[in-house]
């Protein structure tokens, strides 16, 4: 018989990369952490790490951050590779191996990624073993060139805007006419792009410009670690907001933190969404503990850095109205809008006076609707009527994807009025429904950016889960990093390439449910054990 130390090399052993039992999991059973208790803490405590599945990942980030010095998001005059020998990875063949390479490194990514929800689904490991997985994955990430993005570049150039007196609200990048490192480097689309960003983020990107100066290298590092507080504030929120919304610890973490989504795309990026939720997250933790101003301040924080965070801010208005002694409801909300509101505007006036800066985020969110692509649903919607009209006359997208976008925004504000009228009892209900409109809002928004849409499933992954839905959203996670390509550009209008990442993603999300799912290895060794939970958290 093994012991529970020897279950994670036995399941790591398996045919085929299998760490599940041979037979299929339930696809609709509910995903819950059971009570709290003694046993279930030491359990915790006890659970074995899958070392195998953990070096696996830490291998595939590895490979990611090598080979994007020749396929990421590379700069356009490198100090270290110059135009010498080594140059030749930017290249012809060299690119085409870096990039080989770098794919290969996100397929063990992905790989690893599902062997550990295996393990989560067969309840071999608890929330430690899988954020423990997360860190040593990440750890490459925070030293890599940027990844299937350049917006790093921009949040570097808008910072340097900010700290010479250049407005970031009112112009892009290009007014930085003497510092061409940091101009050349951001993506042709954004260099005339005011900042869509609030004032907090920009605050603290002009930080880090005034540190780095035009030192790129030092920038992208820099800039990943004063964003990375946003996970561990995350961490901290999520397992207290699994107890509030009835999730799995263990399938938290996995989700929140170990995905594709978050190693490759927010650290990987890097993206100003991570320090955004961590904000958005912990200020929702302490509404429901009522802990109600601190946590309304740290949403006006995360709004701060993102102004979209402001779709949280009514729905956790009524957590905090749902906790007050008075009968009437209407009392009750009137009591918890007045302080909230001067919270809000408070901390927002304050930040925008200390970073020397204006409401001109306001007209510079009209900046990435300049963006057109499908995984923004009216936009698609726009595009495939478009389609449909050009068979038999030809007339302008813009005829199409504009009204769609204006029926987006109108779905949009019918639905969170309806989601916000309905959580008037507050508590863990609200804060679902805010989930569900934070989603929409990137969804229907009039461009959709793959991490987007981490803004409302984050919160999401606190709830319970079934089976089937982690194998749909393991496919989502990992086709919406396959969207771009290494270096940034759109892929999603080349369609045998999204054929292929969708059957891939598709193959990855069916392997959590069953293993071996090609039927590639006619024999799996059976674990009589495979099936007992090691942990209950």
């Amino acid at each position: 018989m093994a012991t529970p130390t020897d279950l994670p090399a036995q399941a790591d052993a398996q045919p085929g990369g299998s760490d599940a039992p041979s037979t299929e999991l339930p696809p609709d059973e509910v995903l819950r952490d059971p009570p709290e208790s003694d046993a279930a803490a030491e359990a915790e405590r006890r659970a074995p790490l899958p070392w195998r599945t953990i070096a696996l990942g830490t291998a595939g980030t590895v490979l990611l951050m090598l080979s994007a010095v020749g396929a990421g998001g590379t700069l356009i005059h490198d100090p270290l590779i110059g135009t010498g020998p080594l140059s030749a990875i930017r290249y012809g063949h060299g690119k085409m191996l870096a990039t080989a390479t770098l794919y290969i490194g996100f397929a063990l990514v992905v790989w690893a990624w599902v062997r550990l929800g295996r393990h989560v689904l067969a309840g071999r490991v608890a929330a430690r073993p899988v954020l423990l997985a997360a860190v040593c994955w990440a750890i490459p990430m925070l030293f890599s060139p940027p990844v299937f993005t350049r917006d790093v570049f921009s949040y570097l150039a808008q910072g340097a805007q900010a700290l010479h007196g250049f407005d970031p609200y009112a112009a892009g990048p290009v007014v930085l006419n003497d510092y061409p490192d940091l101009v050349q480097n951001v993506h042709p689309f954004w260099q005339n792009t005011p900042a869509p960003y609030g004032p907090l983020f920009l605050l603290i990107a002009k930080g880090v410009a005034a540190v780095v100066g035009q030192h790129m290298i030092i920038g992208v590092i820099l800039m990943r670690l004063v964003l990375v507080p946003g996970l561990v504030l995350t961490v901290w929120a999520l397992r207290g907001l699994v107890h509030e919304l009835g999730g799995k610890m263990s399938v938290t973490m996995w989700l929140a933190f170990a995905s594709p989504m978050t190693v490759v795309h927010l650290i990987g990026g890097p993206h100003n969404d991570m320090l955004m939720l961590g904000f958005l997250t912990s200020g929702t933790l302490l509404t429901l503990r009522r802990k109600h101003w601190a946590g309304i301040a740290l949403a006006t924080l995360a709004m701060a850095i993102k102004p979209t965070a402001a779709m949280a801010l009514p729905f956790l208005v009524l957590v905090w109205a749902a906790h007050l002694p008075d009968e009437k409801w209407g009392r009750r909300f009137l009591k918890a809008l007045a302080p909230s509101l001067g919270i809000f505007v408070g901390l927002f006036a304050a930040l925008t006076w200390v970073a020397q800066l204006n409401l001109g985020w306001i007209v510079a969110l009209r900046a990435p609707a300049m963006v057109e692509n499908w995984l923004s649903a009216p936009t698609a919607l726009g595009e495939i009527v478009h389609s449909l009209v050009r068979i038999f006359v030809d007339t302008p997208i813009g005829f199409y994807t504009i009204p769609a976008r204006v029926l987006g925004g109108l779905v949009l504000a019918y639905v969170g009025v309806k989601q916000w009228l309905r959580s008037r009892d507050g508590g863990p209900d609200a804060v679902k429904r805010m989930a569900l409109i934070l989603f929409l809002t990137a969804a229907l928004s009039p461009v959709t950016m793959p991490w987007y849409l981490m803004w409302g499933f984050v919160i999401a992954t606190a709830m319970a889960w079934q089976r089937r839905h982690l194998a749909i959203i393991g496919a989502l996670s990992v086709f919406l990093v396959l969207t771009y390509t290494p270096g940034g550009e759109d892929l999603l209008y080349d369609w045998w390439f999204m054929a292929c990442a969708a059957a891939l993603s598709v193959l990855a999300g069916v392997s959590l449910l069953r293993p071996d799912p090609l039927g590639l290895f006619t024999t799996h060794h059976e674990d009589p054990e495979a099936d007992k939970p090691v942990a209950t958290r």
